[in-house]
């Protein structure tokens, strides 16, 4: 529901912090793809922090932070 409404208004960027957490796989998955979906076919910019591998997927760029530095 929260990914819903952050992009219902078509903001030009979205940011969201740990999307996947306490969701099942599946679930996730879908979140993932809806938040790729929006970046690919309605040109908005996700940003992310997350621990989910999987959340790489497709990223264009990946920024690592480790012991509050960017690595």
């Amino acid at each position: 529901m929260a990914v819903a409404r952050a992009l219902i208004h078509r903001p030009a960027v979205v940011f969201a912090d740990e999307p996947t957490a306490s969701l099942d796989q599946g679930t996730g998955r879908d979140v993932i793809e809806l938040l790729a979906d929006y970046r690919t076919r309605d040109g908005g910019s996700v940003v992310v922090v997350t621990h989910d591998p999987a959340m790489l997927t497709g990223a264009d760029r990946v920024l690592q932070m480790r012991d509050g530095r960017l690595t």
